[in-house]
């Protein structure tokens, strides 16, 4: 499993999204769905991701004198384990959520400047919902969601599909009382 601060790197985050879900993708693709990064930017970032393990090479050809490598994601290794997550500070989670927060508004921002962008028709949803759970009723609550999106990321590419990207953000509320404690 990755470090946070290899998977939420701004850059690397997005190419993870990118490549989550997706056929494998050379470079070359990548750069055509993130035009905004630079090509030696890309490049340093797919290649810190591939040592690190994050991604696999699943097929190499050659293309006018070089290899061009088709990349995907080990879904296993493109994960903060809870271990790690356990030793981080609070800056480190600041500066994660941060990243976090950067890559999902860069992904916002990208589909509202898209041709037809129509949030309302898209059925984009951003939503907060507040719930009183016990630790057990938590870790249940996130097992049933992973489980959802999970069941479906199989789903293969058709015409009548639309590839949607679920971001999960869960946090206490420390500052709500229990009813009957105020």
């Amino acid at each position: 499993m990755a470090s946070a601060d290899l998977l939420l790197h701004p850059v690397r985050a997005r190419i993870l999204q990118t490549l989550f879900g997706s056929d494998p993708l050379t470079t070359a693709q990548l750069r055509e769905r993130l035009p905004d990064i630079a090509p030696a930017t890309m490049y340093r970032h797919v290649a810190v991701l591939a040592e690190a393990g994050v991604l696999e090479v699943v097929e190499e050809k050659r293309v006018r004198g070089t290899v061009e490598r088709s990349y995907r994601v080990r879904q296993e290794q493109a994960v903060v384990d809870p271990d790690t997550r356990e030793t981080m500070g609070i800056e480190d989670h600041r500066r994660a959520f941060t990243a976090f927060s950067a890559s999902l508004m860069a992904d916002f921002e990208r589909y509202l400047a898209s041709d037809g962008a129509n949030p309302a028709a898209d059925g984009v949803a951003y939503r907060q919902g507040p719930v009183w759970l016990t630790k057990e009723e938590f870790a249940e609550l996130i097992e049933e969601l992973d489980a959802a999106v999970v069941a479906r990321t199989g789903n293969a590419p058709t015409p009548d599909r639309v590839r949607h990207v679920f971001s999960l953000i869960a946090v206490p509320d420390n500052a709500a009382e229990p009813p009957g404690e105020r």
